[in-house]
């Protein structure tokens, strides 16, 4: 009898490009060389234990079955309480608001629910790695606008005569992401006024990547899409409890979008995830009752930022703006010529920090010469940090 050998079917790829992420490559050669690893985006300390306590009381209660596919009511209700008093619209948390597990879900959800083959979705880079991954699945084409203004170097401002030469009859969506990653950026009422602008003859879907909503500095107030009721009617907006509360492991988020965006964004859900975590779904809800947690989220990563920033000023890098997020960007011109990739490498295998190059948020791997840290560490981990940076 012949014997044959096994065969995988050669099935090509739809993501020709995508490969191992700069993240999981930094954080292991961060921890071969022992380095403090300010590169990925996630806090090396505790949520607060009464949050833990919550969802360990609904397990023992009962609360370990599916709940209902666009979430828990209660919680639904809590985040559409918190979106209007912080941003003063109303959202009916039975039609327009629906749990994801993650932001990174509800992003992907979003586009496969309005974008089809064909379609062009406007991206401005540098970007979150996920958004032209998610397009190119849906049958999209991304189309990449540089944030930053001539003559304003170290500058992510949006630019929209750029935007607006962008805009073809085949564009279906445009994301926005403030607080932004990795610049640390913010967008003003002035900048949304001006999108509300761009977008009125159009039917442009926005999709708001919102996740750090709660992590802006120095006084300033999210300027949420929801604040503006032009824009809040044709967005979906997107959050996370993981970056809110510390856990990004759980990858609980949620999208608030109009009742007939979010009729659309539901048919993909139930047939991507279906539902979430059911007991971290009521403890969510019942930790939201008490608001100071995201309230006081901006002075607990201020402080962060401040101590890392004034360490950092006794070096040789020069500091970009951190306005919101819990990144900090800085340009090492003045301490090498290496490119972003070669001298994060250099950084962490040398200098024993890990950080990530600015160039792998844009598609064609534009250099600058910056580097993007993250502060989101206790405040031992930064000052060893710091005390190693401190040679350069």
């Amino acid at each position: 009898m012949q014997v044959h050998s096994p065969r995988t079917p050669d099935v090509g790829t739809k993501l020709p490009r995508v490969g191992t992420t700069i993240f999981t490559v930094m954080s292991a050669l961060a921890q071969e060389h022992d380095a403090v690893n300010l590169g990925q985006g996630f806090p090396d300390f505790d949520c607060d234990p009464k949050l833990v306590d919550c969802v360990a009381e609904a397990m023992r209660a009962g609360h370990n079955q599916y709940p209902p596919m666009p979430g828990v009511p209660a919680l639904r209700d809590a985040i559409a309480r918190k979106i209007g008093a912080l941003y003063d619209h109303r959202y009916d948390p039975g039609l327009e608001i629906t749990v994801t597990a993650g932001a990174t879900q509800g992003i992907l959800t979003a586009i496969l629910a309005v974008v089809r083959p064909g379609d062009e979705v406007i991206v401005l880079e540098p970007c979150y790695d996920s958004y032209e991954p998610n397009i190119e699945l849906a049958g999209g084409k991304a189309v990449f606008v540089p944030l930053g203004r001539d003559g304003e170097p170290g500058s992510f401002r949006p630019d929209f005569e750029r935007i607006a030469a962008a805009i073809t009859p085949r564009t279906r969506a445009l994301l926005v992401n403030t607080p932004h990653n990795p610049s640390a950026s913010v967008w003003t009422r002035e900048d949304m006024h001006a999108l509300a602008e761009l977008l009125r003859p159009t039917d442009i879907v926005v999709i708001a990547d919102e996740v750090y909503e709660h992590m802006v500095y120095d006084g300033q107030a999210h300027e949420s899409v929801a604040r503006h009721p032009e824009l809040a009617a044709r967005s979906f907006i997107v959050s996370s409890f993981g970056k809110t509360y510390h856990v990004t492991g759980w990858k609980v988020g949620y999208v608030a979008a109009p009742a007939p965006l979010s009729a659309e964004f539901r048919k993909v859900h139930q047939f991507n995830v279906f539902t979430v975590n059911t007991p971290v779904q009521h403890a969510l809800a019942r930790y939201m009752a008490d608001p100071a947690p995201y309230l006081e989220l901006p002075a607990f990563y201020q402080h962060k930022r401040d101590l890392f920033r004034d360490g950092l000023g006794r070096t040789r890098f020069r500091l970009l703006p951190s306005e919101g997020s819990y990144f900090q960007c800085v340009d090492y011109s003045a301490i090498s010529d290496r490119s972003e990739v070669e001298f994060c490498r250099w950084l962490t295998t040398e200098i024993g920090v890990a950080a990530i190059p600015l160039s792998v948020f844009y598609a064609g791997g534009r250099e600058q010469r910056v580097v993007r840290f993250c502060f989101a560490k206790k405040d031992e981990t930064l000052r060893s940090a710091l005390q190693r940076l401190a040679q350069l």
